[in-house]
């Protein structure tokens, strides 16, 4: 006579505590922080656009946005900037992209590339992917201008016009009678003129007594 089998005995589920008021408020807290956190990401999609716009006295510049919707990153961005010369001989970088002050969307470089042609490669690995390459150009800047020197003293001789006029009297001013006291040549002139006279009234005297005897 066969004995019936016994099954063994299952354990017994231990029961759950049941949730607190603050569990409960904790619990909703969190959820919402979910939300909160997936909702602009969703939104914004999880790529980012990457355009190089150019360069700024050798800085390169950037702008990061959202692939999605287009709006400005305000998360801090984390990407590199790498650049290679046209002739591959030189390279710059990796340098990290900055805040550019004054534009949303706007990126730069704290370093510059020198005078040349560069292929500029920007790759962002935060807040999400994004990459962009780009021919950059970097131009010769002319230097500032210096304070002009004066200009030398020109060697040729001065017009006419520009000549000082003479000291020197005119011929017929120099002949001209002296103010009184002076030595000038007109008063010889007169004492010679003088002179000759007395000499001529003398000697017509002594001719006259000659005759007479």
């Amino acid at each position: 006579m066969s004995t019936p089998s016994t099954a063994p005995a299952r354990p017994r589920r231990a029961a759950l505590p049941p949730l607190t008021a603050p569990a409960l408020t904790a619990l909703a807290l969190t959820a919402a922080a979910v939300v909160v956190t997936a909702g602009p990401a969703e939104a914004h999609g999880d790529t980012l656009k990457v355009v190089i716009t150019g360069e700024r006295a050798g800085h390169v510049t950037a702008d990061v946005t959202w692939e999605n919707d287009g709006d400005a990153v305000e998360e801090a961005v984390a990407a590199t900037v790498n650049a290679v010369s046209a002739d591959g001989a030189r390279t710059q970088g990796p340098w990290k992209l900055v805040r550019d002050p004054g534009r949303a969307a706007g990126w730069t470089t704290a370093e510059t590339l020198p005078v040349g042609t560069w292929t500029v490669t920007v790759e962002a690995g935060f807040p999400s992917l994004g990459r962009a390459s780009k021919e950059v150009g970097v131009p010769v800047t002319d230097p500032a201008p210096t304070a002009s020197s004066p200009a030398p003293a020109s060697s040729a001789s001065p017009s006419p016009a520009a000549r000082p006029a003479s000291t020197v009297p005119p011929a017929s001013t120099a002949s001209a009678d002296p103010a009184p006291g002076g030595t000038g040549t007109g008063w010889w002139t007169t004492a010679g003129v003088a002179g000759i006279a007395l000499l001529g009234a003398a000697g017509g005297i002594l001719l006259r007594r000659a005759r007479r005897r």
